[in-house]
């Protein structure tokens, strides 16, 4: 049942931007909707309906407080309707208008990261797309399993040399200010053959990456991890006039250590 309701939560995940339903949630499954509340309920300990506010409003922190973009914007790429009602449940949520929040929270990023003693050499380079065979797991930074072990969680349910040439690495969803509900996704880069042609059980699925600009800085170890994160956020990102745009931090394994890649804001003009 674990892996069917985990199916669930990456679909709400991945379907905030838009109006689905509980109905339509059970559609995917193949589920009532009263089952489909009932097993994600024993699961996670809430409802789906209340687990979608939740990430819906773990969303919009990540962009209010990393992004320029306007309330109204944030309202929309999160999944509300109008920005009246987006206000209405951020600041049921956090007792600060989202206005306030930004505020609070980027003065404590930049206090934070001058605390921080690390000289970080960041480097902003175009990415190319790449889909990547992941295992979702709920557990927050400190506990991700060690690089060397990422690999295996895939070739322990599919066959070692179908992965030859693939690069370990984790997706991350959990940042600074998204601990709540924390979520990585661990596995390999696809390199050298069709991921499409993997029969891959159900607790595997593929992500494709877009072609992007990310903002890259190299680490020894995870931990390093943390504080590189806050101050790529606090002062590294800042001071070249670029913005993360909120979606999952890449952790790659290579030959000297990590490299840590954060997708940026498209700029325009």
């Amino acid at each position: 049942m674990f892996n069917e309701m985990m199916r669930a939560e990456i679909w709400l995940q991945d379907t905030l931007q838009g109006q689905s339903t509980i109905e339509d949630l059970a559609q995917h499954l193949g589920y009532s909707a009263s089952q489909t509340r009932r097993r994600f309920r024993q699961c996670f300990g809430i409802s789906p309906s209340a687990y979608r506010d939740r990430l819906r409003l773990e969303k919009a922190t990540r962009l209010l407080v990393h992004t320029p973009l306007g309330i109204k914007e944030i309202a929309a790429q999160c999944g509300y309707r109008n920005h009246s009602s987006f206000s209405r449940a951020f600041q049921r949520n956090f007792m600060l208008t989202p206005r306030a929040y930004r505020q609070n929270h980027q003065l404590e990023i930049r206090r934070s990261a001058a605390c921080i003693e690390k000289k970080l050499q960041l480097e902003i380079r175009h990415i190319p797309m790449a889909t990547v065979l992941v295992a979702r797991r709920y557990e927050e930074i400190n506990n991700l399993p060690p690089p060397e072990d990422w690999k295996q969680l895939t070739e322990g349910q599919l066959l070692a040399n179908r992965l030859n040439g693939s690069i370990p690495m984790v997706l991350l969803s959990e940042t600074v200010f998204s601990r709540e509900m924390p979520r990585t996704d661990v596995g390999v880069m696809i390199s050298g053959m069709d991921p499409r042609a993997l029969a891959l059980p159900p607790a595997l699925r593929l992500v494709d990456l877009p072609s992007q600009r990310c903002a890259c800085v190299k680490i020894e170890s995870l931990a390093e991890l943390s504080p590189t994160i806050g101050k790529v956020f606090g002062e590294a990102l800042p001071a070249k006039s670029e913005f993360y745009n909120g979606e999952p931090l890449r952790i790659l394994q290579q030959a000297t250590g990590l490299e840590l890649q954060f997708p940026l804001l498209a700029q325009h003009g």
